[in-house]
């Protein structure tokens, strides 16, 4: 499986493309597709370049948690800065869980 991540270009946060094609914050939010599908899902995302940047395809497990070579780096993006847990969306008491256009 797949999901399609990014950065916002508006403060940089990492996100995700949702179903529906909205962006999410939590992976375990993410759409999730087979390989032809990613492809379409990125090209998707890609024309979206006034809104976000650096887009690509990461693989996923089943449920939702990343998966692959790529799965520390992806597991430390989808949690926020590693150095002060008092700042970014970890330090929320319910973890971060908010839409992305809440902020």
């Amino acid at each position: 499986m797949k999901a399609v991540t990014a950065n916002l270009l508006a403060d940089g946060r990492v996100v995700y493309l949702g179903v529906g094609d909205g962006f999410v914050e939590r992976l375990r939010d993410a759409a999730r597709f087979e390989d032809a599908a990613a492809k379409d899902a990125l090209a998707r995302t890609l024309a979206r370049g006034a809104e976000i940047a650096g887009a690509y395809l990461i693989d996923v497990a089943e449920d939702g948690a990343p998966a692959g070579r790529e799965a520390w780096k992806e597991s430390i993006r989808n949690a926020g800065p590693t150095v002060r847990p008092d700042l970014g969306k970890q330090a929320a008491p319910d973890g971060g869980a908010t839409s992305v256009g809440e902020r």
